[in-house]
């Protein structure tokens, strides 16, 4: 659906020449709920811009639906523009008109008849569950339901592509998720492929099939969604993931701790990491078992991303050295991935 070959954007200020964007190479397949991630100034809005040519790139190709957008006429690109949609961070509705008025907009210089838009405008804020408030003003309205009427407005020409930049970043963390479940609605219903920019893993993790991380203009990593947050291979990814995950949080709080300040010489701190199935196996009972390594879970989170459930634990693993090793050559046999974060030295401190 969407192709970015070797995307480069350079701004001139001022007789220097800024870099926003690098080489990007991306291929977001129809029906994809794509997540472009990195902190601000990582280039992430700029690059999400260029798909629809809001932004021109300086050097690249920009191939949306088979159709090479960067060799287009001004007229072939308006009517382009039409099948793609965009919601921004801060809603951007006009105050002085209604909520119907406000979706209206782009339908009525469409040169559809007012009968049609009528209808037209009913269905949209029913879909977004706005129906009651087609006379309202946005001053009105809250923040969630100011997007709604943005996100409304952005599907009136029927799109096949939502842009999404930052669209939840001015919502608190409950609105957040009622809007990232009614794009992931329209994503089934409507078969929408969604491009969505943000700066918080913690919205990749609800509703994105794939992600590509961005870091100063240029894309380090990318791929389907339970493979880099069960795999991440850059710095900045697995800073993201643990962020969205609450594991270094929790680490923080334990190794904080007077209780855990020393481990013991027969012990060790081990974060423990599983995916899919292997969640639902008893490795915590079979060490005891076979193995005679007392675990005492300090911390233990399953998210579920694209249906797959991730596991993460913290634990100190008791026992004889020997036993400790053959313990975690069983974990490692099991596909779970085991990090020991902690253990004492000879003398009993702690290492």
């Amino acid at each position: 659906m969407i192709e970015l070959k070797d995307i480069s954007v350079i701004f001139n200020q001022k007789n220097r020449q800024i870099t926003a964007v690098t080489d990007v190479d991306l291929t977001i397949e129809k029906g994809d709920v794509y997540g472009i991630v990195g902190y601000s100034g990582a280039g992430k809005s700029t690059l999400v811009r260029v798909i629809n040519l809001l932004q021109r790139p300086t050097t690249g190709n920009v191939i949306v639906d088979g159709v090479e957008f960067t060799t287009l006429k001004p007229k072939e690109l308006r009517e382009k523009r039409k099948n793609i949609g965009m919601i921004f961070q801060h809603f951007n509705l006009m105050d002085s008109r209604t909520i119907f008025e406000n979706v209206d907009f782009s339908l009525k210089y469409a040169g559809k008849k007012k009968a049609e838009r009528q209808k037209k405008v009913a269905e949209l804020l029913e879909l977004v569950g706005l129906a009651d408030k087609v006379n309202a003003y946005p001053s009105q309205l809250s923040g969630g339901q100011k997007q709604r009427v943005a996100i409304a407005r952005a599907l009136a020409n029927d799109p096949e592509i939502l842009l999404c930049d930052e669209a939840t970043s001015a919502l608190d963390p409950k609105t957040t998720l009622q809007i990232l479940a009614l794009l992931k609605e329209l994503n089934k219903k409507l078969g929408l492929t969604i491009v969505l920019i943000t700066h918080e893993m913690q919205v990749v993790k609800e509703i994105c099939n794939k992600v590509a991380v961005m870091e100063d203009g240029q894309v380090i990593e990318h791929g389907d969604s339970v493979q880099i947050f069960s795999k991440p291979e850059q710095p900045l990814t697995k800073d993201f993931i643990r962020t969205a995950t609450h594991v270094d949080q929790a680490l923080e709080t334990i190794l904080g701790h007077q209780k855990f300040s020393k481990i013991a010489e027969d012990e060790w701190l081990v974060e423990l990491s599983y995916v899919g199935e292997q969640t639902g196996q008893p490795i915590i009972a079979e060490l005891l078992e076979h193995y005679q390594v007392i675990t005492n879970i300090l911390y233990g989170n399953v998210e579920i991303i694209q249906e797959v459930p991730l596991g993460s634990l913290v634990v100190t693993l008791k026992g004889a050295l020997d036993n400790r090793q053959r313990a975690l050559t069983y974990l490692k046999e099991q596909g779970v991935n085991v990090t020991i974060i902690k253990e004492a030295t000879q003398g009993g401190q702690s290492k």
